[in-house]
């Protein structure tokens, strides 16, 4: 991705889920950001179990608080001179500009970045499956 790193990245949860290894992802993205985090309007625990079964180590959570308070705290808390939301929809998208944060798309930020979404490995695998089709 462009940009020094001196960003604060933040996933919409759902957005997080639509990549393949959100573990690879979030070791990748601490290359090039100074923090990096989870927000979601879902429960704490919600987060934290996804979080946890996915070895992902975050700098900041929303917490028991909605995305656009936790965006506002982030922002508060973590000085840096980029602040970028990585959304799913056209919600988070709104959100990013009612907080002032940049948006950007999962999709874009795979492509930019080199990550796979999942449903890009999943149609490797039934390619891998279909080649495969000789085998006793």
């Amino acid at each position: 991705m462009n940009g020094g790193s001196d960003m604060t990245l933040a996933f919409e949860l759902e957005a997080l889920k639509e990549l393949a290894s959100p573990e690879s992802v979030f070791e990748d993205a601490r290359g090039w950001s100074e923090y990096i985090g989870v927000v979601s309007e879902k429960p704490t625990y919600v987060v934290t179990n996804y979080t946890r079964k996915n070895r992902i180590r975050q700098d900041f959570f929303s917490g028991p608080r909605g995305k656009a308070e936790s965006l506002e705290a982030v922002k508060d808390q973590f000085d840096t001179e980029r602040y970028v939301f990585i959304g799913a929809n056209e919600d988070d998208e709104a959100l990013a500009e009612q907080v002032d944060w940049e948006y950007l798309p999962v999709e874009d930020a795979a492509e930019a970045a080199d990550w796979i979404v999942a449903s890009s490995a999943d149609d490797e695998d039934e390619d891998a499956g279909a080649v495969r089709d000789d085998w006793p």
